[in-house]
């Protein structure tokens, strides 16, 4: 009995010393949405500001957590215009809620559940996750690689601006598409 304790023990901490914490390396990453516009196409665009911490076990391969950071002023879609309307009231209101945020709480899988807040309002949101593992790079440092995929309702967030289109329909779709493609490099 007290061998099987030992076994288990050693087990246990073998197990802690392969799991650890990496910071989101931003040069490598990307937090991207899109939205339809006019019903027809879609607008892409992205964050350029973030960061955030992966918990990753290496033996089992497997996320243990996430959590990351967006500046909303930091909203890049390639139109100047644009860009300054949804930083403004009616949508994003980036000088009230300068951040969006997520939390992950449950991690099962393919799937990754967490907090997300958008403009101070906070709702479960489901991630697919795609594990794509760890490896060193050339110079030895331990790298961690994952993509979530999601969808949110703008609406459930107070995201209600839109213009009704004459020939039908709205200017601007209410699900957003999240799509975040992270590398992180493990903490020293």
């Amino acid at each position: 009995m007290k061998l099987i304790k030992i076994g288990m023990l050693s087990l246990l901490t073998s197990a802690a010393l392969y799991a650890g914490t990496f910071n989101i390396d931003k040069s490598h990453s990307n937090v991207g949405f899109k939205v339809k516009h006019l019903m027809i196409t879609n607008v892409v665009g992205k964050f350029d500001k973030f960061s955030g911490t992966i918990e990753y076990d290496e033996t089992t391969k497997t996320l243990k957590s996430i959590s990351g950071k967006v500046e909303v002023d930091s909203i890049n879609t390639e139109n100047e215009k644009r860009d300054k309307h949804l930083k403004e009231d009616d949508f994003l209101a980036a000088e009230k809620f300068p951040y969006i945020t997520f939390e992950s709480s449950k991690v099962e899988g393919d799937k990754v559940l967490g907090k997300f807040t958008l403009r101070g309002v906070t709702k479960e949101v489901e991630f697919e996750l795609e594990n794509n593992g760890t490896i060193k790079d050339q110079r030895g440092n331990t790298k961690v690689g994952l993509s979530l995929y999601g969808k949110i309702n703008r609406k459930d967030y107070g995201v209600v601006y839109n213009k009704v289109l004459e020939a039908g329909g709205v200017a601007v779709g209410e699900i957003i598409k999240l799509s975040i493609d992270l590398e992180g490099n493990l903490q020293k």
